[in-house]
């Protein structure tokens, strides 16, 4: 059976490398055009302008020392306002007027599922998407490669610690009604079956609503004392705030990576709220002098501080160098994937896992980092959990 899966794994890879016939798209003697569809508006914007920034900022950094190779890094973003006819027509540009090398740094779950068909027919890679969810890297194939821990693995890492370590019985998840959301409730669903307890209820919301009254009612009314949310910035302090409101303070809510970003920390809602995330988040008073240099220049080219979305796209766009650069000067797709394949225990810049990869790993860690919102900061209480 094993032989038969990795002939199959074998045939899957060498068909996917072999046959675009565009694998050269996107490289030309002076340049490597790379894409990405992201929300620079709606919703989600500041997770889209903070990955944007971070990538640039790395892609600008190398061309000033003169590229990749000779080659200038040309980053294409176009907005898909967290919608996914948007996100749809915006990847059909990049794919097939751009000629875009590499798609990097997409943005939403549901956004990046729906352009995978056209994407990986035409041999696109799709690296590390701004979104923790599993199918970004699982099943395996060759085009997808994550940076960190799933949405999954830090919900259900984040469920154990507090069922195993502060006692907590009465677990449930309340999430957007959409394909994020419902990986967090399988987390939540999947650790109830192997810690061997139940959930004792569940609430879904559409990803638009602003009013949370029921179901925080409905959670509050089971008696949870664990709620694990499917958010992401707006609902989970909207969710948070509302519980509040109603005086429902004796429970602990818990995110994940997506709603892991320092506005979160500092609404005043949310003192007390956890997160899982892959990386932590560096404050750059509390950093060494690396990081406090790195946040000076960002904020001195955007006029922001530099959001978890920041920080993890500079990261991430770092990975994608170091990977164009061992794939040498006669750049095609099929060296840069064995070369991103060959990346082993890259340590990035910000505290946080190491990422490696390989033919049987496209996912860079799975480990999870648990924070707790206190005085309107992140700080992590633990470190490299996993279920």
């Amino acid at each position: 059976m094993r032989k038969r899966l990795r002939m199959a794994l074998g045939a899957l890879f060498a068909g996917a490398l072999a046959a675009p016939v565009l694998a050269e798209d996107g490289v030309t003697d002076t340049e490597i055009i790379l894409g990405s569809h992201t929300a620079l508006s709606g919703p989600v914007s500041g997770w889209g302008i903070g990955a944007t920034e971070g990538a640039r900022m790395l892609f600008d950094e190398v061309n000033e020392k003169g590229g990749v190779h000779g080659r200038k890094l040309k980053l294409i973003v176009e907005d898909n306002q967290y919608s996914v006819p948007r996100a749809v027509q915006a990847a059909n540009k990049l794919i097939n007027n751009d000629k875009i090398f590499l798609m990097v740094g997409a943005l939403g779950t549901p956004m990046n599922n729906a352009v995978f068909g056209e994407q990986f027919e035409k041999g696109v890679p799709n690296i590390f998407p701004f979104t923790a969810a599993r199918s970004m890297s699982e099943p395996l194939h060759p085009l997808k490669f994550a940076q960190f821990s799933s949405y999954y693995d830090q919900v259900r890492a984040a469920t154990k610690h507090f069922v195993e370590k502060e006692g907590r019985r009465k677990v449930c998840a309340m999430y957007q009604d959409t394909d994020f959301g419902h990986e967090i409730r399988d987390g939540v669903q999947d650790q109830a079956k192997a810690g061997k307890f139940e959930v004792a209820s569940e609430a879904a919301y559409g990803p638009k609503d602003t009013e949370f009254v029921a179901p925080i009612t409905k959670l509050r009314s089971a008696g949870c004392d664990l709620v694990v949310l499917g958010s992401i910035i707006a609902d989970t302090i909207g969710a948070v705030g509302t519980a509040r409101k109603l005086g429902w303070n004796d429970v602990i809510f818990v995110g994940q990576a997506a709603s892991y970003d320092p506005r979160v920390a500092a609404a005043p809602p949310m003192e007390g709220f956890y997160s899982g995330t892959g990386m932590p988040y560096s404050y750059a008073d509390t950093s060494g002098d690396a990081i406090k240099a790195w946040s000076d220049k960002y904020k001195a080219r955007t006029g922001q501080e530099p959001n978890s979305a920041a920080q993890y796209s500079y990261v991430g766009s770092d990975i994608i160098v170091k990977a164009l650069q061992a794939a040498g000067k006669d750049l095609t797709r099929a060296k840069f994937l064995a070369a991103l394949e060959g990346i082993k225990d890259y340590k990035p810049m910000f505290p946080g896992p190491l990422l490696s990869y390989g033919p049987q790993r496209h996912q860079g860690s799975f480990a999870t980092f648990l924070a707790k919102a206190e005085g309107g900061r992140w700080r992590v209480v633990a470190e490299n959990l996993l279920y």
